[in-house]
Formats: C-alpha cells, structure tokens, sequence
C-alpha cells in the first residue's frame, strides 16, 4: 500500500512529538522579501563600486576580483563600507528588517511557513531547528508565539546551549546572524564548519527525523557533509522542493533515503503540514465524554467506604488502556520505518 509521504510525515510528528528537526533554507523567508546572503553580497559590491565611479555589472565578483584581487569576501566589503559596527548594523538593517512601508505591505516579516513552524513548536512537536539563514523571521515568529527560544548563531555558543534532550526550543544559525560580521556567506566560508558546530549537527542529524525545506544544497558544502556523515537510519528524512533538484541535492537525497515532496511553497507545505497534525491531534484526543464518565465513577468509588477494589481497577484499566495506545502507536511508526 502506498501512502502520501506527508500523511506520513503528519504521522510520525503526531505521534514522535520532539523527534523531527527542522534544516531551513533561504527559501524559507524568500516569500518574505529576504534576500539570501549572497545576494546581499553582490548589493554590497555594486554599492561599493558606485563609490569608486565604476561599472561591476553583469558579474560583481568578477569585477571586484578583478580590482582587488581576491574573492569577495563579505566581512571585508562590509567593513570597507561601515567603519563603525553601528554603520555597518545600519548597512544590514535595510536588508533584514522592514522599513515602515514595508511593514505595512507585509514584507520582511515572519510569513505563513514561520507562523506554522512557531505552533508546531508551541505544541511540543518541534523543538530543534537548523537554519542557514541570517534573518530573525523564526524568532519573531516564536517570540509572536510566546515562546522564547534558544539561539546559537556562533561556536562559542553551542557550548553554553542546553542539552539536545531539554524542552526548551533550540535554534541553530549554522551561518550566523546578520547582525555579527563572522556570518559564513563565501564558498570558502561554508566549505567547512567549526568543529563544536559539526559535533552538534552530526548529533541532531543521527538522533532526530529530519524536514528539510527551501534549502538548495547548491552552496552549503560543510552541511552537505554533514548530512552524508549520518548513516542513522532511526528515523525519516522528508525533503521538499518546488520542482527539480540540483545534482547534489539528489545525492544527499539518495544517500539518506529520504522522501521528496514536491510543493508549491514553503507556506502551502507547513500550512498542509500543521492542518494534518491537527486533525491527528484531535483524533488521538480521549473523547471528552468518556473522561467525564470516568471521573464520575471515580468519584463514586472515593466516596463508598469500601471502594478502594473499584478505584484500583478504575485506575488499572486506565492505564492498561493508556499503554496499549502508546505501544499502538509505537509498532505503526516502526513499521512504516
């Protein structure tokens, strides 16, 4: 019998709350109006070439390895265009946050896909997310939610986050955050990753499910790496793409087995995503019926002097019950794996 990958992976995070992670790409925020890091890059040389009275166009890159002699490198550029960290913050906010224009059409903030992820957060059903991304369209989302996360943006971080088993959501910004200049944007920045960042991405990749979504594996050398490390195979890996894949994203595709789902969006696929955990949600829930009739009976027994035999049944049928569910629920997820 076949069945729909995302009836699956609605499933399996219904009934595993906590064992999926989230691996956020730019597409992610793309609806949002936020540009990718390198497209901030290539806005930035084209800035700075206007200074010099010259013409980069079509190719930025070359143009500036042409002139300097390097590759373009984002903390430098940026540095030669703020001489100030509050400059350069200015420089980036235009990017990242909206002006008050913007605001009002809706762009630069948390879109549909950020709003789902934040009550599938709120639920319990996610709680570890790795995102590529710069922006804080995930926090504002969660924040907008009530739930304050924790954020790793550096390597230094990681060690003062909480253990990956703790409740509190975690938010790993494997590329940094647009707000530090450290942020991995060049090809020779994010071919390889701090050595405290790939220990806890080789934690998260072998001990959760994994939901990758508006994430190319064009760019991202180090996690490409990361996620070929992983031979774990205790829980699925579900891929979305809005259509055909890059060559390297099919590798990683192939090499941990996972489902691909072809979507319209990131929002479309959340939207679905969140609505079918829901429904499984309140098919899952005692009907309220039965619990009132339960509590009914019980306090029936508590008030007979001689009712301790019928609480004692009350309360192992109602854990045999329990149990018989959860082990239900169990051996379906380790079948469909």
């Amino acid at each position: 019998m076949s069945i729909d990958p995302l009836l699956s992976l609605a499933f399996s995070i219904q009934t595993g709350k906590g064992a999926y992670a989230l691996l956020l790409g730019s597409g992610i925020s793309r609806s949002a109006g936020i540009p990718t890091g390198w497209e901030v890059t290539l806005d930035l040389l084209r800035k700075l070439a206007k200074m010099k009275g010259e013409d980069c166009e079509p190719s930025p890159e070359v143009w500036y390895r042409d002139a300097f002699g390097e590759d373009a490198d984002y903390a430098r550029i940026l540095e030669a265009l703020g001489k100030t960290p509050a400059e350069r913050k200015a420089i980036l906010r235009g990017y990242f946050e909206p002006t008050e224009e913007e605001r009002a059409r809706g762009e630069k903030l948390p879109t549909e896909a950020h709003r789902q992820i934040a009550q599938l957060v709120a639920k319990g059903y996610v709680r570890v997310i790795v995102t590529t991304n710069f922006d804080h369209l995930i926090e504002d989302a969660l924040r907008a939610a009530a739930i304050e996360p924790v954020i790793v943006s550096t390597p230094d971080g990681i060690e003062g986050a909480p253990p990956l088993s703790q409740p509190e959501p975690l938010i790993i910004k494997a590329h940094g955050d647009y707000l530090d200049v450290r942020i991995k944007n060049t090809p020779q920045e994010l071919s390889q990753y701090d050595e405290k960042l790939n220990g806890v991405l080789d934690r998260i990749f072998d001990e959760f499910g994994l939901i990758v979504c508006g994430w190319s594996a064009d760019w991202d050398a180090a996690m490409c790496q990361a996620l070929i490390r992983c031979n774990s195979r205790r829980y699925a890996v579900y891929w979305t793409a809005r259509g055909a894949v890059s060559d390297e994203a099919k590798r990683l595709v192939a090499a941990r087995r996972a489902d691909f789902l072809t979507v319209e969006s990131a929002d479309t696929f959340f939207r679905s995503l969140g609505e079918k955990v829901l429904a499984l949600e309140e098919v899952a829930a005692p009907h309220p019926l039965a619990t009132k009739v339960a509590v009914a009976v019980l306090k029936k027994h508590l008030s007979d002097p001689f009712g301790e035999i019928g609480v004692h049944d009350l309360l192992r049928e109602a854990t045999e019950s329990w149990y018989a569910r959860r082990s239900g629920q169990a051996l379906s997820g380790a079948m469909r794996r």
